[in-house]
């Protein structure tokens, strides 16, 4: 063997993950070393390093972050539910950052600010050509402090024309509540939405709970977790403890080596455990979500009704790193109690390309829940009772994405501030005259479906050589039979306008709570709900009980 090979071969029988992780430090190092000195240009440290970071942990997961000291208000705001600020949600538009919601006795719904208001100057600033992001920024602060803010209010004179408005707001403490409605729908079912998992989820839902079970026309509970994204693991296994016994297991999370195992029961006295009860899902529900779903499924204490769930397996924990960061980074997967792990995508599996995609279903492996039920692992939670949705359309997606019902119920409540019971009201139809009248056809702009195809057919028959005109001839004429009209496809697709207007105009009387009041008047996963809450025999034979 020459010396050269003898060498290589010498260099590879002493490499070590641990001499591997010291080696590319070192030449990270002098590259960044050599940029900093060397490049033409100058280079913001800042930037480039956290650029770096962020392009090394993207090939991880998506849920492996670091997070600057700059960057941990919002971080620490989903985690412990509050922050200080003024309490109102804000939105972006055409440029322009605007009051969305104020949050239900905040510090800008008590000094008067309204959904719709533009924000145009933040202690004396211009703030105009700010990101919602940065206006965000200016808004939160302290509790206790001070911050002047002036808006320019559309609809706001007498005449219906915009008026500027100046406030001067303290700033609180600002509670996010994670169940920001619970009470009873279809007649006779305690219904509770939780909308994260926080430190205060546990408590929230507890109190809902207890509340609604005084209620003697309650016979049975809908628990609403779509569009929840998940939290904390430990609020997870205390909201499944409100339904089942003390002490039983409710996820297992499992890191590097069985020694990492850990093994998470229940460790309060439950509420209620046998109130029929279902729980709502869809594609954004995930993790703590899922671990509370797919618990209560494996347990078979509850039917699930909706979407497949997103399929979010994977743990994180939040390590302090070097000045003022933190970490959060994946240490387990868990699994629930029937052995199965709902993560849908394996990140460290990837395509060539370095794309991921979720586990097929033919690769997906049967569990079984505690009463012999089947289920399957690799990619969310399956529904007991899969919902079947309406197909939307691009009239009704421009509708809300431009902004015409948002503004549309702003113009409305300032010609009508005594408002409706949120029970009572509905989209009458002089109501949807009037927002047909506001819709100004020519600003409004959406995908005319019939329009596009023929546009691509004719094109396709010229590209092809079948364009003569006789052909010409039946395109035009069918052109002319499918010409668009707005008036006709607003009429037609009433309903499904109506069941986004609705709960839009009833949020300017009566915020957030009066809004999903007006939704669940009409919502069909709790229709799927009660129709089996309401059928003892249907729900004890999905749960497989005799």
């Amino acid at each position: 063997m020459g010396a050269s090979a003898a060498a290589i071969v010498a260099g590879a029988a002493t490499r070590s993950p641990k001499n591997d992780i010291s080696r590319n430090l070192d030449i990270f190092t002098a590259v960044y070393k050599n940029l900093q000195t060397s490049y033409v240009d100058s280079i913001d440290a800042d930037k480039s390093i956290n650029t770096a970071i962020a392009a090394m942990l993207n090939e991880i997961d998506p849920y492996t972050e670091y997070i600057p000291e700059s960057e941990q208000e919002e971080f620490m705001t989903i985690s412990t539910g509050e922050y200080g600020g003024i309490g109102s949600y804000i939105g972006t538009r055409d440029g322009k950052t605007f009051v969305s919601e104020p949050r239900e006795g905040s510090p800008a719904q008590r000094v008067g600010l309204i959904p719709g208001d533009v924000f145009i100057t933040i202690d004396g600033d211009s703030v105009t050509s700010l990101s919602s992001d940065q206006i965000s920024k200016k808004l939160r602060g302290q509790a206790g402090t001070k911050v002047n803010v002036t808006v320019k209010r559309p609809y706001g004179s007498a005449a219906l024309s915009d008026t500027t408005l100046a406030f001067e707001i303290t700033r609180e403490k600002i509670d996010v509540d994670p169940v920001p409605y619970y009470g009873v729908v279809r007649g006779d079912i305690g219904y509770i939405q939780l909308t994260t998992f926080n430190e205060k989820s546990f408590q929230a839902v507890k109190d809902a709970l207890t509340d609604l079970k005084k209620d003697p026309a309650v016979k049975s509970i809908v628990l609403d977790l779509r569009n929840n994204g998940g939290g904390l693991l430990e609020s997870a296994v205390q909201i499944v403890g409100l339904f089942v016994p003390k002490g039983t297991e409710v996820v297992r999370t499992r890191g590097k080596g069985l020694v990492n195992e850990k093994i998470y029961k229940t460790t309060h006295k439950p509420v209620d455990t046998e109130t029929p009860l279902a729980i709502l899902v869809n594609g954004s529900s995930a993790s703590a979500a899922e671990i509370v779903t797919g618990a209560i499924q494996d347990l078979d204490r509850g039917v699930i009704v909706g979407e497949r769930s997103f399929g979010k397996g994977l743990v994180q924990s939040t390590r302090a790193i070097p000045y003022n960061g933190l970490m959060k980074v994946t240490i387990a997967k868990y699994y629930i109690p029937s052995g199965r792990l709902i993560q849908a995508i394996d990140y460290s599996h990837r395509n060539p390309d370095g794309s991921v995609a979720r586990i097929p279903d033919s690769l997906t492996t049967v569990w079984h829940t505690r009463a012999g039920r089947e289920v399957r692992d690799g990619g969310g939670i399956t529904p007991d009772i899969k919902s079947e949705y309406p197909e939307g359309n691009r009239l009704v997606y421009n509708i809300v994405r431009d902004g015409w019902s948002f503004d549309f119920a702003n113009r409305y409540a300032a010609t009508h501030p005594e408002g409706v019971p949120a029970e009572e009201f509905e989209v009458t139809d002089t109501i949807f005259s009037e927002f047909k009248k506001f819709i100004d056809p020519d600003k409004f702009k959406y995908d005319r479906a019939c329009e596009l195809v023929i546009d691509q057919l004719e094109k396709s028959a010229k590209t092809e050589g079948y364009l003569n005109d006789s052909v010409q001839a039946r395109i035009d004429a069918l052109r002319s039979l499918l010409q668009h009209d707005l008036e006709h496809d607003l009429n037609l697709n009433r309903e499904m306008i109506a069941s986004y207007l609705g709960p839009e105009m009833v949020m300017r009387w009566h915020g957030t709570r009066g809004s999903i009041i007006q939704t669940l008047k009409t919502d069909q996963d709790v229709d799927s709900a009660a129709n089996v809450l309401h059928d003892p025999a249907r729900y004890n034979a999905i749960l497989g009980k005799k």
